[in-house]
Parts: structure tokens; sequence; C-alpha cells
């Protein structure tokens, strides 16, 4: 593959994770890695922008750029990952987040509640896990109880899952009940709701990341496959979505790439670098 040597390479790549970058397993694949790499060669810099939680990165911080930072929870946190610190945080105010939870609950029985807070996570017991941590300590009580007893200090999102409703669905009533009062959005496959304070998104999170770097919108690429990339997408002077993306971002997304199987964000990174492909 020749090199794009007319267009001038982006400052910064913003990807989102989970069926984004990562394999379907949830790993890097070789290809990736070494375009991660040469893109930080490059001197363009990698920021990794997910809905994943801080205590969810260790997993990836193999593949983090050189900076060691990475934005998580849908723009509520920035970690270093390498220190295990958390540089910044958006939180939810409690009275706010005590509203969304009344309405969801009134308006969509048998909804449950989780936190993610510095302090760690809690969940009523309703709620049920799938993921990672499912076996560390933590705070099992009604929503009600641990905001009233501040169990949940600085908490920068609200997760709420139902059992039975469609997730898009899910999302669309959330956001007509409560859309005015938080920020809502998805990225699970099942129904589960991830929720910040109004005006924190991933995209705005990393807007204020590239303006203590001196880094415009138009020199970012970014790249996403879920509702809760949406804002990033947009905001981004170029990007792209996966081609296992959700529909909507599918729509909204004028340049489209391979899906993570077969390494789309990789894809890209060899075309802007002037690279030969590697076998994944």
């Amino acid at each position: 593959m020749t090199s794009t040597a007319s267009r001038p390479l982006p400052r910064l790549i913003a990807t989102d994770l989970d069926g984004t970058l990562l394999c379907p397993g949830g790993g890097v694949s070789p290809r990736t890695a070494a375009a991660l790499t040469a893109a930080e060669r490059a001197g363009v810099q990698v920021v990794f922008v997910t809905g994943r939680p801080p205590r969810w990165m260790e997993q990836v911080s193999a593949h983090i750029g050189g900076h060691g930072v990475a934005i998580c929870s849908n723009g509520g946190a920035v970690v270093d990952v390498r220190r295990g610190e958390l540089l910044r945080t958006y939180p939810l105010a409690a009275a706010d987040a005590l509203k969304v939870v009344g309405l969801l609950r009134a308006e969509l029985p048998g909804s449950a509640f989780a936190f993610e807070f510095p302090g760690g996570f809690a969940r009523e017991a309703e709620y049920q896990l799938r993921m990672w941590g499912s076996d560390e300590p933590h705070a099992v009580a009604s929503a009600e109880l641990l905001l009233a007893d501040e169990q949940v200090q600085g908490l920068f999102k609200l997760l709420v899952k139902h059992p039975e409703l469609d997730p898009d669905a899910f999302l669309g009533k959330a956001r007509e009940v409560a859309g005015r009062y938080v920020e809502i959005t998805r990225s699970s496959p099942f129904a589960l709701l991830e929720i910040s304070a109004l005006g924190v998104t991933k995209a705005s999170t990393l807007a204020d990341w590239c303006h203590a770097q001196g880094i415009d919108r138009s020199e970012v690429v970014a790249f996403g496959d879920m509702p809760n990339d949406l804002e990033m997408l947009a905001w981004a002077g170029s990007a792209y979505a996966v081609a296992n993306a959700h529909p909507e971002v599918l729509a909204a997304v004028a340049q489209h790439t391979v899906s993570n199987e077969h390494d789309g964000v990789a894809a890209v990174l060899e075309r802007l670098l002037g690279l030969e492909p590697l076998s994944s």
C-alpha cells in the first residue's frame, strides 16, 4: 500500500473498544496492535474512548498510548490506566440520579439500577451481573438507599437494566421519560442503559482532552459502533463506523470500514499511515 503523502496525518485517533477496536473475544489482534504502535511512532496520539468503567481497563493496558490515559464510562471519567489513577470525573448529581431512578422505576417497572463511582461499584440485588468483577466486593441495596447514604458519592455513571424490553425500545422510552435531566445511551446487546450527567458524553470529554493538548477537532479521526459513540463520531473531523455497527450508527456516519472481527480500525490506520496490512 502506498503512502498518502498528500493527506496530512491526523493528530489524534479516538477509538471505542468493545465492538470496534477489540476482537469479538475482547482481545487486541496482532494486526491492530501493530497499527496502534505504528500510529504512536508516527506521532499520532491514540486515545481509547469507551463505555467501560476504569476498573475494566487493565485488560487493555498494554495497548494504551504513551500518555497512558483513557476516557471511560462514556466520558464520565478520565483515568491514567498504568498508574490506576482517576485524573478527572464528571459527576452526576445525587439529586438528579434520584429523580431519574424514580421516573424510570415508575414508568418502566422491572428496571434495576447500579452505580459506577470513584470508590468502585454498587447495585441493587435485582441488577444481575454478567461481566467482569462480579466477585469483587461491592455494596448491594436499593438505589434510593445507596444514594441517600452517600454510598455512591461522586458517581459518574448510572446503569439501568430491564429483564424483558427490547434494548432500543428501552432507550427510546427512557429518553422520553428522563432525557431532559441526564444523558441516556446504550452500548450492550441486551437492555442496559448507561446514564451520565447532562452534557457529559464521549464527545464532550474528548473535546476537553483535545483542547488541553492543543488539538483541533478537524485533526481527530474517530471510530465507533454503538449509540454511545454517536456524539463522538459527529464531533470528530473524520469518523468511521465498523461494518458490525448498530444500524443507527451506520446511517449516521458516511465512512465505513470492515468489522471489528476483520480489524476495521487497523485497516483505516494502515491506509492513513501508508502501511502494508499485517495478516490478522
